[in-house]
């Protein structure tokens, strides 16, 4: 296990060069970005606090931020998990909880469905395990993935400044796009064996349906009653919240998340 602070590292997995960081001392906590994030923009207020008493590792998929693209291979949820457990081994990690957040949350479920022993608990930010748990609306949403509609945006600004090739920011739009329209459908019970005790957050404006929110979570072992049976997993809707600003939300995740990976 690291126990040093080290910021800036690239590691080799699975053909790629995946960019890392890790902040602060103890048990691991693994933070896995969304959709056209990097670190920063998915992670930048809440990592110098979740840092105080864990070992925090981020880390950048396939031709996001730091980490550059395999043009030959495409990008899905199965390749990214394939990825972090890479990484996992190369860093000589046993076990660690999850955080992560709209994409990342998707990759954090394929490790644990993959390789159980691997986690200790999952933090899944805005999370769906089938396509039908998106908002219907969301195809418009997609729309927006374009050069025009994400100039000056963080998003943009974060690729130009970190990625290998700044040049390729529409390539990379075009692939996330594709990425995202492929049709999810993990199994039910793939997802009730996964044993590793989940928190799962989702905004009352998200891009994930609040019921599929709670299927998820009943698949994970909540719904009962607490003062018969409490669950070890635990449901949060934040409110006023879409879902660009769910991680932006410190407080109300700082109110929760501590207390669920210390329980």
């Amino acid at each position: 296990m690291i126990t040093t602070e080290n910021n800036g590292n690239y590691a080799n997995v699975n053909g790629l060069s995946m960019y890392y960081e890790v902040y602060g001392e103890g048990k691991p906590l693994l933070l896995l970005p969304g959709a056209v994030s990097g670190i920063d923009t998915a992670f930048g207020n809440l990592i110098p606090l979740l840092a105080t008493d864990r070992q925090v590792i981020a880390l950048e998929f396939q031709g996001y931020g730091h980490t550059a693209d395999i043009p030959e291979r495409p990008l899905s949820y199965e390749q990214f998990a394939d990825d972090v457990i890479g990484l996992l081994h190369v860093l000589n990690i046993r076990q660690t909880d999850i955080f992560g957040y709209s994409t990342g949350a998707g990759v954090a479920l394929q490790v644990a469905m993959r390789k159980p022993d691997l986690v200790s608990k999952l933090i899944l930010a805005s999370v769906t395990y089938k396509s039908s748990g998106q908002h219907p609306a969301l195809i418009e949403l997609y729309k927006l993935l374009t050069v025009e509609a994400m100039k000056d945006t963080p998003y943009e600004a974060e690729y130009l400044s970190t990625a290998p090739r700044p040049q390729d920011w529409p390539k990379h739009l075009a692939k996330a796009i594709t990425f995202n329209q492929k049709i999810q459908d993990w199994s039910a019970d793939d997802i009730r064996k996964i044993k590793a005790p989940a928190l799962i957050i989702a905004g009352d404006a998200d891009i994930v349906q609040p019921g599929h929110v709670v299927e998820l979570y009943k698949l994970l072992g909540g719904g009962g009653l607490g003062e018969l049976s409490m669950s070890a997993s635990q449901l949060a809707i934040l409110p006023g919240t879409m879902h660009t600003a769910l991680t932006k939300k410190v407080n109300l995740l700082m109110a929760m998340i501590p207390d669920f990976l210390k329980s």
